[in-house]
């Protein structure tokens, strides 16, 4: 499986979907003009700061809120490519397999990584590496068939 590799944009507890995808922005199936406005509510330089490949971190309770698709669909589309956090609302958790946006819980990982650092992560073993500190932390892999879920983009191209 492809793992992923780069810098951190760190959040704390509680970013609820309404932050991630503010709800003036629904109205688009656009995923560049989501990806436009992803966080701008918490950080109005996020979109101007993310890079392909991109990791997000953040503490408890990510993606808590409405159950919209979008939130996932801006943060994969604005070019992060992993999301690490303490623990997630279940149905983000859903929805971002669902569209291929790999995401972990290793609460330890999320404390103790820092808003800059390059962080690299292994989606077959779990093994999280902050490669500004040295320090590793083990999440949870995926189990193969979510692997074939991501790998593929989504839940239904994975079905296809």
């Amino acid at each position: 499986m492809i793992n992923a590799k780069g810098k951190v944009h760190k959040f704390g507890d509680n970013v609820d979907t309404d932050v991630i995808i503010p709800a003036r922005y629904l109205n688009t199936a656009s995923h560049k003009e989501l990806a436009a406005h992803c966080m701008e509510d918490i950080d109005k330089e996020f979109v101007n700061n993310v890079s392909e490949g991109d990791i997000m971190v953040a503490t408890k309770n990510f993606g808590c809120g409405s159950s919209r698709e979008h939130a996932p669909i801006a943060i994969k589309a604005s070019g992060i490519s992993c999301v690490i956090a303490s623990s997630f609302a279940r149905i983000f958790y859903r929805n971002a397999i669902n569209i291929g946006l790999p995401i972990l819980e290793c609460p330890e990982a999320a404390e103790a990584i820092n808003n800059g650092d390059i962080v690299s992560v292994d989606y077959d073993t779990g093994v999280i590496t902050d490669e500004t500190t040295g320090k590793t932390f083990q999440g949870e892999p995926f189990p193969e068939f979510i692997q074939n879920i991501i790998q593929k983009g989504g839940l239904i191209n994975s079905i296809k």
